[in-house]
């Protein structure tokens, strides 16, 4: 693979594609996927520390890579994640050269002066919530963070709220950092799915309140699990389905301890783990309404992919849920149970409601494009020639 003289050299970070990180696997992938689309042009290797071949072909099938001759992936191996980012990848690059290097939050240590870095930032949650972060991470990431923010050539935020805490608590220059929103693409014709597949394969009951995400403390999930205590015997056959992984890092244990509370079964709260990419979009047309409960987002993709969906969303009023969102959302104070309480109720039995609330959706989705955000970031590479 040749490149002309004045083209760009370009590598990115794919080690999230495959690993079911839910948002950021969906941000690297759908970017990725359409700067590969509009630019023919520049170089791109997409590096990886794997060297499975199911992952591998994962990311050749959702990046659409057949024939793409500007295109290669590299896999650098490693037994640990630090010594991939601060000397398998560096002493790879220092050998075959790269023009700019886009990442998510950490730099690598020990780059060539004359590669440009990028570094992509979802949200400083770590540093807004830290009683939610355990000290170990706060010690890595008190370090790392404003290491990599001050090396970057260039930060991209993923909303006005998330560029705006970078520049508070970094003191970053304003013009450091470009905001390229996330969007979605859920959206095919539901008939080329088979729903009661769909609900089988993740033990869909036929009625119920979704949450999908991650399960940590900053999601606010207790107070949803609440919420719903007091109100499914009043909505018969109610469930409340939440979509995460009990095994990841930094499970919130609160939720365990207020299931116990109410002595809710497994048939009423119902962990239908991570799902997989291609059943999203059935999933949120099953449910009642999506509920996103959390006291921190850096933009809010879930959201966006219910409304996207047609299906109503409640979502705590919290700056990037007002960003993403608009007016065409349900919203409630985080700490308010007894307002949460009353809207679940409502949006769950007010047709009239719900309805009026979906027909908002749809113009709202459409200010947001991967096709745009990928179009700007292709403007940022170019701008660090």
């Amino acid at each position: 693979m040749s490149s002309k003289k004045n083209n760009l050299k370009i590598g990115i970070d794919i080690r999230n594609i495959g690993k079911q990180r839910t948002g950021s696997e969906v941000v690297v992938l759908e970017l990725t996927k359409r700067i590969l689309k509009i630019d023919q042009e520049n170089e791109y290797i997409l590096l990886t520390d794997t060297n499975d071949n199911y992952v591998i072909n994962y990311v050749i099938n959702s990046l659409q890579l057949k024939d793409k001759k500007n295109v290669k992936i590299v896999s650098i191996p490693t037994t640990n994640k630090f010594i991939w980012s601060f000397w398998n990848l560096p002493q790879w690059v220092r050998k075959n050269k790269l023009d700019i290097y886009h990442t998510e939050y950490i730099l690598p240590f020990f780059m060539p002066k004359n590669t440009k870095l990028i570094t992509h930032i979802h949200d400083v949650s770590f540093k807004a919530y830290r009683k939610f972060i355990s000290w170990k991470d706060i010690f890595f990431l008190d370090i790392f963070i404003p290491w990599s923010i001050h090396k970057a050539d260039k930060i991209i935020a993923v909303s006005e709220f998330t560029k705006n805490e970078i520049i508070k608590y970094y003191n970053v220059d304003f013009e450091k950092v470009e905001i390229i929103y996330n969007s979605t693409d859920l959206m095919k014709k539901t008939d080329e799915f088979n729903e009661e597949e769909t609900r089988k394969k993740y033990n869909f009951p036929e009625k119920f309140i979704f949450y999908v995400g991650t399960l940590q403390p900053r999601k606010n999930i207790p107070i949803l699990i609440e919420a719903y205590a007091r109100i499914k015997n009043k909505i018969p056959k109610m469930k409340l389905v939440i979509a995460g992984d009990k095994k990841a890092h930094n499970f919130d244990k609160k939720i365990d301890e207020i299931i116990k509370k109410y002595n809710l079964t497994d048939q009423e709260i119902i962990f239908s783990g991570f799902i997989d990419r291609e059943d999203k979009m059935v999933a949120y047309k099953l449910a009642r309404t999506l509920v996103a409960p959390s006291f921190y987002e850096g933009f809010g993709i879930v959201p966006l992919e219910a409304m996207e969906a047609n299906i109503p969303v409640l979502v705590s009023d919290i700056p990037p849920h007002r960003e993403v969102c608009g007016d065409m959302a349900i919203y409630f104070n985080l700490e308010n149970l007894d307002e949460l309480e009353k809207k679940l109720y409502t949006i769950c039995i007010d047709k009239d409601l719900r309805n009026r609330l979906i027909n908002l959706e749809k113009s709202r989705v459409s200010f947001f494009s991967w096709e745009k955000s990928a179009k700007k970031l292709l403007e940022i590479y170019k701008s660090l020639k």
